[in-house]
């Protein structure tokens, strides 16, 4: 019986199937894909790759596929990537001593950190998901599906690599995630999780007023305890500024300052919001909106980088903040500080890439 398994579901995947396999077959006892109706050439590169192949009819309910998927698998414990996924860095808490084959009994389910990209020049966020399963556990939820499980979810020091929010890869599903969203929240308005998520999809497409809607009705269906909290508010932060709705993201900035004392994520967000403003209000800029600016990313170094914290962003605690204060002082004309920062960020940016 295998120990460990792949699992992944796959439509249309021919770009990046190969890659997705290639990074867990050395760690994997088999390879399992569903596919689910592509009409490219996913099916013989997952088979080349070396991957079991079965088919499935899509109906609009990732919890479905995931189950049908698993169904497929007898291991002792399955890693579920997606096909725009990969493994990167070092692997070994997939080994035996982690992730122990039966009758050893099953003792967590595992959390990884996945590392996303939106565009090639952007920031990379990282986000915490459950994807090292033991033996039985299914998943619920027609999008942003979770597996359900009385186990605890452990965070393994593993690290996926995730491209699928690239615009050409958002473009090819238009119009799906919110469909789907909008159907589950039908049945389930009072999920947060829900909310979140449709106000991220809102926000990636450019819809900065929906967005600030859903992620209000997250916020409050959420409490201060709530695992994705901080994804809540940095994100709402976001919306409200891309909307234009300054006044109300002061506030609301005002409102969760003493929550996020840790969070470069959230300071970071602050300063952009009050960069705008004064963009907006030059007449009170300099006395009033650009001090918290300065202070904001100058808090931000103070915390140093929080990988810990799910939905942050890389940077927000380093090169990000030190280069946008370098960029506020050389437009003030203080070219000693912005000479400062700058090097400050060359230096920060040089660490991260080692």
């Amino acid at each position: 019986m295998p120990r460990l398994a792949l699992v992944v579901i796959a439509r249309n995947e021919a770009r990046c199937i190969s890659r997705c396999l290639t990074s867990a077959r050395p760690y994997v006892d088999a390879m399992i894909v569903l596919d689910t109706g592509s009409t490219d050439d996913t099916v013989a590169i997952a088979q080349a790759c070396g991957a079991t192949v079965h088919h499935f009819d899509w109906c609009d309910d990732f919890a479905a596929a995931r189950n049908a998927a698993l169904a497929h698998s007898d291991a002792d414990w399955n890693l579920i990537l997606d096909a725009d996924d990969w493994l990167e860095g070092d692997a070994s808490a997939l080994g035996a001593r982690t992730l122990p084959p039966a009758p050893a009994p099953a003792r967590f389910v595992g959390c990884v950190r996945i590392v996303n990209r939106s565009s090639p020049d952007q920031p990379v966020t990282r986000k915490f998901i459950p994807r090292v399963l033991p033996r039985g556990v299914r998943y619920e939820g027609r999008i942003h599906e979770q597996p359900v499980s009385s186990l605890p979810m452990v965070l393994l020091p593993l690290m996926l690599r995730h491209d699928g929010f690239e615009e050409a890869q958002l473009a090819r599903k238009a119009g799906r995630n919110e469909a789907i969203l909008r159907a589950e929240l039908e049945a389930n308005p009072g999920d947060s999780y829900l909310w979140y998520q449709l106000g991220r999809e809102h926000l990636v497409r450019g819809q900065p007023d929906e967005a600030v809607e859903a992620l209000w009705t997250a916020h409050r269906t959420s409490t201060q305890d709530t695992a994705y909290r901080h994804g809540i508010v940095v994100t709402l932060l976001q919306a409200l500024k891309r909307a234009g709705r300054l006044d109300e993201g002061r506030a609301f900035a005002d409102a969760e300052h003493m929550h996020w004392q840790r969070s470069p994520d959230f300071f970071f967000a602050v300063a952009d919001l009050y960069l705008e403003a004064a963009s907006r209000q030059p007449e009170i800029a300099m006395a009033e909106l650009l001090p918290v600016v300065e202070g904001s990313w100058k808090r931000c170094l103070e915390i140093g980088e929080r990988p810990d914290l799910d939905g942050s962003t890389e940077g927000c605690g380093s090169h990000l903040a030190a280069q946008n204060l370098a960029m506020l002082y050389e437009s003030l004309g203080i070219d000693d500080e912005a000479a400062f920062y700058a090097d400050m960020a060359a230096g920060m940016r040089g660490k991260l890439a080692a």
